[in-house]
């Protein structure tokens, strides 16, 4: 398992859920076969190659990590490229870093 944590600063607070809803809007349309007209062009070969999504947001910053998770790392190597690509919508900052770790431990304590 792989993770690419990619972090953007200066992101406008005031469109945080906005953007939240146009990830999960996309993500909903990649599963469903049905992409919105807008979509990135490399949201289908993410949906092909990464296995879960989170983004963490820091509502009084404007400031958030997205972290991907591949189950391989060529799909790691291919979901990187395409996002490498991306280009952060207005208003969601500027991506300061993306760094891709192998998961070496994954642990519950329930």
């Amino acid at each position: 398992m792989y993770a690419r944590i990619a972090r953007f600063e200066g992101g406008d607070p005031g469109r945080i859920d906005a953007q939240v809803a146009e990830i999960k809007m996309q993500m909903q349309g990649a599963k469903s076969g049905e992409l919105p007209a807008d979509a990135p062009e490399g949201v289908k070969m993410l949906m092909e190659t990464v296995s879960r999504f989170m983004h963490f947001v820091d509502r009084q910053s404007g400031t958030s990590v997205g972290i991907a998770f591949c189950e391989t790392e060529e799909k790691m190597e291919r979901a990187h490229a395409a996002l490498n690509q991306m280009s952060p919508e207005e208003g969601s900052g500027r991506r300061t870093s993306a760094e891709v770790f192998e998961l070496a431990l994954d642990e519950s304590f329930a």
